[in-house]
């Protein structure tokens, strides 16, 4: 049996797969379950920096004042009181996950701004949280600031956040940036303890009939790795910070292909829902056999050892991929029939 542990965070865990935010784990049930079936961490799902505002302005009744004479006001805000637990509920789950299982919980925040951020990272680090991720979703629809200050907000929200806490600190990335190497050097110079490559940002559908923007949510699919193996591949070993893929991990193979890019954990949250908790001690016992059949004594033996920095050509990660990929697609003889 070869050794699957890793160290991500600072911690040591006893595999690289790790059970990313999701209702599985925004239960003690789920979490015990999860834990039981061998994921060597979970992430609890987001505290959301709209839901501290609400809790700390108490604005959810005043935005119902006046609703009366204007029916669909109520709809342009969306209902954070049941998104998740809140936030003395986040802060609970983190208390009694920690006395019920023996892995790493990483607790997790999201927003832009510092806001109430400082005040609830520390209290989930009282509350017993092993780390803390910081999952910066935000779209840029404002044309007058710039990528430079967007970035810029988010060295300092992370630099803010690094001052007041002890704990290990990851940052969840968008793929969106102009220069994501950039920004992820930064990032590791700031201190963060590690970069989660990257979020997948929900894009709204249109009703044609009723010509109404709706809520879209698909689970993720094998080929959304690619990115991440990519950019976790030009990585590994520019930047301070330990590296994590989240998006497209469905099986034993694609675990692999994560560590060979140059991560230390592959964060599942898709193929869980899909195939349910257990279905993390499948990938286990094929991602030893694995390691078994190739001759592999650990995971951290293979680790970035299909990094940029590690094959023979990393122009491969550069545009000589993008011109290889152009000239290898040939016409169907009956294209023009």
């Amino acid at each position: 049996m070869s050794d699957l542990t890793t160290r991500y965070l600072g911690l040591t865990l006893k595999s690289p797969l790790v059970a990313s935010a999701s209702p599985l784990c925004d239960s003690i049930e789920g979490i015990c379950r999860l834990a039981d079936a061998g994921v060597a961490a979970v992430v609890l799902p987001s505290l959301f920096e709209e839901q501290l505002t609400l809790e700390s302005l108490s604005v959810h009744a005043d935005l119902e004042r006046g609703t009366d004479t204007f029916a669909e006001a109520a709809g342009f805000f969306p209902d954070l009181h049941t998104y998740n637990l809140g936030p003395d509920g986040c802060l609970e789950l983190i208390r009694e996950a920690k006395r019920r299982v023996d892995i790493p919980v990483i607790a997790s925040l999201n927003g832009v701004t510092v806001g109430g951020w400082i005040d609830y990272a520390k209290l989930m680090q009282e509350a017993g949280a092993d780390a803390l991720e910081l999952n910066t979703y935000s779209i840029a629809v404002d044309p007058s600031r710039s990528a430079e200050a967007i970035e810029q907000g988010y060295v300092d929200l992370l630099t803010a956040i690094r001052a007041q806490v002890k704990i290990p600190v990851a940052v969840k990335l968008s793929p969106f940036f102009s220069a994501p190497a950039n920004i992820a050097r930064r990032l590791g110079e700031a201190g963060a303890d590690a970069l989660v490559l990257f979020n997948r940002f929900y894009q709204p559908d249109f009703d044609i009939e009723e010509r109404e923007v709706v809520a879209s949510l698909a689970l993720s699919r094998p080929e959304e790795l690619l990115m991440r193996l990519h950019w976790v591949a030009i990585l590994h070993g520019r930047v301070k910070a330990d590296l994590a893929i989240t998006g497209g991990v469905h099986s034993a193979p694609d675990v692999v292909k994560s560590v060979m890019a140059g991560a230390r954990v592959a964060c599942m949250t898709s193929a869980l829902l899909n195939h349910g908790p257990g279905y993390a001690k499948t990938v286990l016992r094929d991602l030893d056999r694995w390691l078994d059949a190739h001759e592999y004594e650990s995971v951290q033996q293979m680790c970035g050892s299909m990094s940029f920095d590690a094959v023979p050509n990393p122009s491969a990660y550069e545009r000589g991929n993008y011109m290889k990929v152009l000239s290898s697609y040939t016409l169907r003889d009956d294209i023009f029939a």
